[in-house]
């Protein structure tokens, strides 16, 4: 049975508002900026200089290569969080439980991983 308040209806609608908003003004920009474009074509064309034409999703965001560093950071993050964590695990868990301090292990293999597939990709260049 799951009781909501009050509070998690202003979360929600708060949530929803910033979203909307959010759009909102990206779509506001992309207005505006498309009607500075149209009066410099304008005056362009008012002193007869010819324009090339240009493509009307000139505002669409194109997509970029990750930055570099971001893999062997969360790599580093996810294992220290995780080596951390079953280290806690370890000393803090009553000993009928002690095989539990394990079940982080997968995130550090991730972190690993991550980190490994950077220093090989470096390798490779």
């Amino acid at each position: 049975m799951s009781v909501t308040t009050i509070g998690d209806g202003l979360v929600a609608l708060a949530l929803s508002g910033g979203i909307v908003s959010y759009l909102f003004i990206k779509h506001a920009t992309r207005k505006q900026r498309m009607e500075i474009i149209h009066q410099e074509r304008m005056a362009a064309l008012e002193k007869g200089i010819p324009l090339p034409e240009f493509p009307l999703d000139l505002m669409e965001e194109k997509p970029h290569a990750p930055d570099v560093p971001v893999l062997p950071v969360l790599g580093i993050i996810l294992s220290t969080l995780s080596i951390g964590t079953m280290v806690v695990l370890y000393l803090t868990m009553p000993p009928t439980s002690h095989a539990w301090w394990i079940s982080p292990l997968p995130f550090v293999f991730m972190g690993a991983g991550l980190i490994l597939f950077h220093v090989l990709g470096m390798v490779r260049r």
